[in-house]
């Protein structure tokens, strides 16, 4: 039983956290470079960030610039502002996008390497200046994971993956998220409910600690999402989804994600379908497709969401499915490609581009062709 498993050093999981922000990162900067977008600033949810970073005598910049899926021009941009305020740190605020742009500018601001030099798997070279990741949505994991995702000059959705983009410090404060609306709760938790499920049933590098992070995620995401849609004020659903979505992050960051998302960045890229709404939407043909395989692992993870079925492998696998089918439908999350403006002939330039990333593709427990993933876009159409 060989296996490794790396995380972020540090975590801090408080409620209320972020108003003190200056204190938890005055050891460690300076000259902060704050990355968010205009969403967060909009909401007034970085204020007391903001504020604290100026009770300590933090001289910070603030760059509201993140777009979703980051453009590389946008991240080229934010990686000169930060080079202009000669930071000495960096601070994500938001969700996955501002998170990921941050974790470039952290290991790009003192490097000589361009953004698609670090493209890929461990391109990035040298260390990174200190950073530190707050969440406002309970669904990418990303404040816990060594990966960030670019949209690059030609559309393409590249991956970065290296151990300098875990964070020095995760910093997780329900608070942030008890603004978010209905449809961005719902497509962030089942995001996260999708990183578990992968990262359980992950062809490769699935080992016991990612399994046990991976079981416990799915149980406390499954168990509050829909509550966490119907009373988006109850502190203790947030909390549990937050944790959960962290949890489920050092999951996928040690058992990578596979075919759901492989089929979601398509979307992202050619409908700007939010990532999380794209993962919603191909989650349940992906399930079916490997239940042949995955049996043993879905029956599994159906007792963790209570799809209480006590017959073969094959039936308790039909019953997580139909459980999580349910689950899904019961946040009124949108369910079909149509809904979000997708038309059929369009299907298998969706179907190549998703093919074609073998990256993830390799993860899932069944293989999957290009005809395979034309079949599973048409499927919800």
């Amino acid at each position: 039983m060989n296996f490794t498993f790396d995380t972020v050093p540090q975590i801090i999981f408080e409620t209320g956290a972020a108003a003190r922000l200056g204190q938890i990162v005055s050891a460690r900067m300076q000259r902060p470079f704050v990355v968010t977008d205009k969403g967060v600033i909009a909401a007034g949810l970085i204020d007391g960030a903001l504020k604290s970073l100026e009770a300590a005598s933090l001289d910070y910049a603030l760059f509201d610039g993140v777009e979703a899926d980051p453009p590389a021009k946008v991240v080229r941009g934010a990686i000169d502002a930060a080079r202009a305020h000669e930071c000495d740190g960096v601070i994500g605020f938001g969700g996955g996008s501002s998170m990921d742009t941050a974790k470039v500018i952290a290991c790009l601001i003192n490097s000589t390497q361009s953004l698609e030099d670090i493209y890929g798997m461990d391109m990035v070279k040298g260390e990174r200046v200190p950073l530190v990741l707050l969440p406002t949505t309970a669904g990418t994991g990303s404040e816990v994971t060594n990966i960030s995702v670019i949209t690059s000059d030609d559309d393409q959705k590249m991956g970065v993956v290296a151990r300098q983009l875990y964070a020095d410090i995760a910093v997780l404060d329900a608070a942030l998220t008890l603004s978010m609306p209905r449809h961005v709760t719902n497509a962030t938790g089942i995001d996260a409910m999708v990183h578990a499920i992968e990262g359980y049933t992950s062809k490769l590098k699935k080992n016991p600690v990612s399994d046990a992070l991976a079981k416990e995620a799915l149980r406390l995401l499954s168990s509050n999402i829909v509550r966490a849609c119907e009373a988006p004020d109850d502190i203790k659903a947030r909390e549990a989804m937050l944790l959960g979505a962290m949890l489920a992050g050092q999951a996928f960051a040690n058992a990578p994600v596979a075919a759901v998302h492989a089929l979601a960045y398509p979307l992202g890229v050619h409908f700007h379908v939010p990532h999380g709404l794209a993962n919603s939407l191909m989650l349940a043909p992906v399930l079916r497709f490997n239940a042949s395989v995955a049996a043993p692992l879905y029956a599994e993870l159906g007792d963790v969401i209570g799809a209480h079925d006590t017959g073969s492998f094959e039936s308790r696998s039909e019953a997580f499915v139909a459980k999580m089918t349910e689950i899904c439908a019961a946040t009124g999350v949108a369910n079909k490609l149509s809904d979000v403006g997708v038309s059929h002939n369009v299907l298998p330039k969706l179907a190549e581009d998703a093919a074609k990333i073998e990256r993830l593709m390799k993860n899932n427990p069944r293989p999957v062709t290009e005809a395979d993933c034309l079949a599973l876009y048409t499927e919800v159409l």
